[in-house]
């Protein structure tokens, strides 16, 4: 039993004491924010290139999410699934017309319970047409991120977020991220239920599929009777140029899932489901307490409307031109990138050979000098920045990443 007073310890303290230490946040404590800037409880701003992991895809104080979360407060906060409340329903309308091939929408919390539900999905699905569980595989691709769960953590493929979790579920197979040839061998195994994937990579690295893999992907599956399953929960939402991220790629997919900029800071999930798949799972097949969240879904209708203007979908491409031009110039100044690569606003600087495995000393120096910056593994600095970035923001950050960059190479 704690009988101890709350302490007047620093805010960062009571973080190393009392939270699971999962977590090595930099040393400071963000209070507030407005468009692409935050200031922590100290008063010093900050430029943000993070987005909270590409999720403030409206930058921070947006007023009219501001507006729908305060209407909904007023009105009702919960109700659960065992009663309609409007939002939910709505919004469930309005996801079904932007995607342009699904026809149920499932939501949930975060984009591992999406990601989950996929699977459990596949496997419904698989099961519905007399296969085996041994038949019911899902393939997914090196360098993928697809969630924490068990089974979500399981799909990705990277043993790093995997070690001592064992044993794992059954089901996946792993290939090589672009290796058309290798998923053609998979294939004639006989057991491949479903190919899971992202357009783009966002942990792996920011490593977009290939020119004209997800087309083979999408073919083959075809092929051998198995479902396109993408994972555009970091890249969808406008944050690569498009509203999704796969129709770049020209492919129409069985099952989509979203979260992140979708709710543009407010948590939720969502499972798009394709013809396939949209009346497989029946009454009591799967469920969520949360999911559909009224108030989630009132802020996700808004950020689903803006998100998939064409006015910030153009800021996208423009401002996306101009951070990788000076990246790129970055990089020649100072010898630190050898690569930059993306879609959008979602890029990521790849650091020279000089500088590999040095990503999260990267980070710490720009925290010092005002920028807060993302990566994507020890050797990839990952810049996502609000989708709504005005070109003063985007200015201000570069001119912060360039004293930062300085500073490293010079040490």
């Amino acid at each position: 039993m704690h009988d101890r007073l709350p302490s007047s310890a620093p805010l960062t303290d009571l973080g190393k004491r009392y939270w699971l230490p999962v977590y090595r946040p930099r040393e400071l404590v963000l209070d507030h924010g407005k468009g692409a800037h935050v200031w922590d409880t100290q008063g010093r701003d900050y430029v943000d290139f993070g987005a909270g992991i590409a999720v403030n895809a409206l930058g921070h104080q947006d007023p009219d999410l501001l507006d729908a979360l305060t209407a909904q407060a007023h009105k009702l906060w919960h109700a659960s699934n065992v009663f309609y409340t409007e939002p939910p329903l709505r919004l469930a309308e309005e996801l079904v017309c932007a995607s342009g091939f699904a026809e149920r929408v499932f939501l949930c919390n975060s984009g591992a319970e999406a990601n989950e539900a996929a699977i459990k999905l596949v496997r419904k699905w698989a099961a519905s047409k007399g296969r085996a569980p041994e038949q019911r595989t899902i393939i997914t691709f090196r360098g993928s991120f697809h969630g924490r769960t068990l089974a979500t953590v399981t799909a990705t493929a990277q043993p790093k977020y995997q070690e001592g979790y064992e044993p794992l579920p059954a089901g996946f197979r792993y290939l090589d991220f672009n290796d058309a040839a290798a998923l053609e061998l998979a294939f004639a195994a006989g057991d491949i239920a479903a190919v899971m994937l992202e357009p783009v990579q966002g942990e792996g690295g920011v490593l977009p599929a290939a020119p004209g893999f997800l087309k083979r992907v999408r073919e083959l599956c075809d092929q051998h009777d198995a479902l396109l399953v993408l994972d555009e929960i970091q890249c969808g939402m406008g944050r690569t140029g498009t509203l999704f991220a796969h129709t770049q790629d020209e492919v129409t997919p069985d099952i989509v899932t979203l979260a992140k900029a979708l709710g543009c800071g407010f948590p939720i999930g969502v499972m798009l489901a394709g013809p396939k798949v949209a009346e497989v799972m029946q009454y009591g097949a799967h469920g969520t307490t949360f999911g559909g969240n009224p108030m989630a879904a009132a802020v996700a209708r808004v950020a689903l409307r803006k998100l998939g203007s064409p006015e910030l979908l153009a800021n996208v491409e423009r401002q996306s031109a101009a951070l990788r031009a000076t990246l790129i110039q970055l990089g020649a100044e100072f010898g630190v990138f050898t690569d930059v690569r993306g879609r959008g606003l979602m890029l990521g600087a790849v650091l020279a050979d000089a500088y590999k495995g040095r990503a999260g000393e990267v980070l710490d120096i720009a925290a010092s000098h005002g920028l807060l910056l993302l990566q994507a593994g020890p050797d990839v600095l990952r810049l996502v920045p609000p989708l709504n970035i005005t070109d003063e923001e985007l200015a201000d950050g570069l001119a912060r990443l360039h004293t930062a960059l300085r500073a490293f190479a010079a040490k």
